[in-house]
């Protein structure tokens, strides 16, 4: 039951890159029909409770609440992103390479979340950075040098992977994840935990290991974005942690600090970077990248309450980020651009895609009674949880996360303003009239689907995704106490609502005149109106932030660029030794020949 769908999906790769370009609709079908077959399989795998270890596997394959709940999302995401792609890919020529590689990851996957053998999980999950190169490379020459970037972070981190995963075949002389339970009393056990810790990073884009997701987002094609770094790579790298966390290490306090602390600081310097983006794309790769720290500071309070958070977090963001950015992808199909300059007052032409936009963005912001608020609110009940047992950490990091989300609501304050409220700076019309000009069903489906679930899994927090995925994952032993009742709450906010658009109905709004705004007299020049990407510029004017931002923006903090300094460092010191004049050379050997004189004659 485990191997089905991985098998289908590497034979339905297999299928589909077989088929010449000139039958595109069997391709889109067929991968259509086999991603919903997968998803299906994952529900079959959630559904069969009661089995851990698979017989007659030699522990190969292991299957918990933690992986149960994972697998049919991996399957839920790769179908509506496959149904997405059957409109927003047509402009490429040749697609059979694409949904091959959708179809490879989906398994691939499957396969590393189920797998319990060490060995098993790292072949899984280095074929993963394989696809996500291949998927990169999709958008053409543009993306060549950011699909390198990202294939070099990924491969870098998957060999502190096997190096960690050798410590710990060390420690215990096993290759199966449910054998061990390392206790964090040694610098080997320490170091090995950081170093798988450091390739679960790198997949959900954690610093210092997150430079590569806002570049990847601004140039890969929008659908990759969406499956890959938004929904797929979070729910591995958070799953990943999540298992050294709970079943495989025991972690001291030192080390929940470390986790705390990196969760802290991803969350703030990511959507500072956020604030100030002019492309959405970019915009949106960073708050990616800044939602990861919430899971991570949320494990790291090591107490129940903050590792559900941490996980249902995970959850809500694969489904709000995924919307986002194929909400986005809407925008930019209709109008060719994603520079928020050129872009403004799409709210009338595009109403499904504004709606989705509205309310993934109040989700990824903490706005109740959304999806992400409830996730974020258990995550500060963790933090306050882990301050009964001492320190003053968890109020750096309650400060930080309460300020991150108030960063979250006013960035995508700018983009909701850019991009459906305002006026272009640039004064350019973005859509070729004021009708209606929505996208097509396949578009406008996944995204309306998402953003139903961010509103249900809102309201209804506890009769669903508490109940079924995130209390089986850490154990029968949890028990939600005191829960807070969203259902009354979101009734009244409704009725709010109702009431407020009675009022405005019943009262005499046809009558109102709009008309454009003058200043004297005078019509209010393009230089002069105040578009959505002059919000929050004058932060990068501010002593410090100034500094900061300067040095970001020249590549001092990507660990990517400060390592490919190094290594042409190093090498123009060997270039300049080994310079290809004979003489020098010469020396070198006079050089040597001393030494090993010196060295025997000891």
């Amino acid at each position: 039951i485990l191997l089905e769908p991985i098998l289908v999906s590497i034979i339905a790769g297999l299928f589909i890159l077989a088929l010449p370009n000139r039958f595109r609709r069997v391709i889109e079908f067929f991968s259509l029909i086999t991603s919903i077959y997968l998803f299906a399989a994952g529900i079959r795998i959630f559904c069969r409770g009661g089995f851990e270890t698979l017989p007659c596997n030699a522990g190969y394959f292991y299957v918990d609440g933690l992986s149960k709940f994972i697998v049919p999302a991996i399957g839920f995401f790769g179908m509506l992103v496959t149904l997405y792609s059957m409109r927003s890919m047509a402009s490429y020529r040749n697609v059979s390479p694409y949904y091959t590689y959708i179809l490879w990851t989906i398994g691939a996957s499957m396969l590393a979340v189920v797998s319990n053998n060490i060995i098993l999980l790292l072949a899984s999950w280095g074929f993963l950075g394989f696809t996500l190169y291949m998927l990169i490379n999709i958008a053409g020459s543009r993306a060549a040098a950011i699909s390198k970037k990202t294939f070099i972070i990924i491969g870098g981190s998957d060999s502190l992977m096997i190096l960690g995963f050798g410590m710990m075949w060390l420690m215990t002389k096993s290759l199966n994840l449910s054998d061990m339970r390392i206790g964090i009393n040694a610098p080997m056990a320490l170091w090995s935990f950081l170093l798988v810790a450091a390739g679960a990073f790198a997949k959900a884009g954690a610093m210092p290991f997150h430079t590569w997701i806002p570049e990847t987002a601004k140039e890969a094609p929008i659908s990759v974005t969406a499956f890959l770094p938004a929904s797929m790579d979070k729910l591995l790298g958070i799953y990943l942690l999540a298992r050294l966390t709970l079943n495989v290490f025991i972690l001291d306090s030192f080390t929940y600090a470390i986790l705390m602390v990196i969760g802290s600081i991803t969350i703030i310097a990511a959507v500072m970077m956020a604030l100030i983006q002019h492309d959405f794309k970019k915009l949106l790769g960073y708050h990616a990248v800044s939602q990861v720290g919430y899971m991570v500071l949320g494990i790291g309070t090591g107490n129940p309450i903050g590792i559900a958070g941490g996980l249902f977090h995970m959850l809500n963001h694969a489904i709000y980020k995924c919307c986002l950015f194929l909400s986005a992808g809407n925008v930019e199909y209709k109008t060719k651009t994603s520079e928020l300059d050129n872009l403004g007052g799409l709210s009338r032409t595009m109403p499904i895609t504004f709606l989705t936009t509205l309310i993934a963005s109040c989700a990824i912001s903490g706005v109740p009674p959304f999806n992400g608020f409830f996730s974020k609110w258990m995550i500060y009940q963790g933090l306050i949880e882990k301050g009964k047992s001492g320190g003053v950490l968890w109020v750096f990091c309650l400060a930080a996360a309460m300020f991150g989300s108030g960063l979250t609501l006013a960035s995508f304050i700018k983009l909701i303003h850019a991009i459906f409220l305002g006026m272009p700076s640039s004064g350019r019309r973005t859509t070729d009239d004021g009708r209606r000009n929505e996208v097509s069903w396949q578009m406008w489906l996944p995204v309306t689907i998402l953003a139903i679930l961010c509103v249900t899994f809102g309201i209804f927090a506890y009769q669903i995704p508490l109940k079924f995925f995130i209390k089986p994952a850490l154990g029968a032993g949890i028990a939600f106490i005191g829960e807070w009742q969203t259902l009354k709450a979101a009734l009244l906010l409704f009725a709010g609502l109702v009431a407020g658009l009675i009022i405005y109905f019943l009262g005499n709004f046809k009558s109102v005149r709009i008309s454009d705004s003058y200043i004297g007299g005078e019509p209010v020049e393009k230089d002069m109106r105040i578009s959505g990407t002059e919000f929050y510029n004058t932060i990068k004017e501010y002593g410090l932030l100034r500094i900061i931002y300067k040095k970001a923006e020249a590549g001092v903090f990507d660990i990517y660029e400060q390592g490919k300094a190094l290594v042409f460092g190093i090498g123009g010191f060997f270039q300049y030794l080994h310079n290809g004049v004979l003489p020098t050379y010469l020396v070198w050997t006079l050089l040597g020949m001393i030494g090993l004189f010196l060295f025997f004659m000891r």
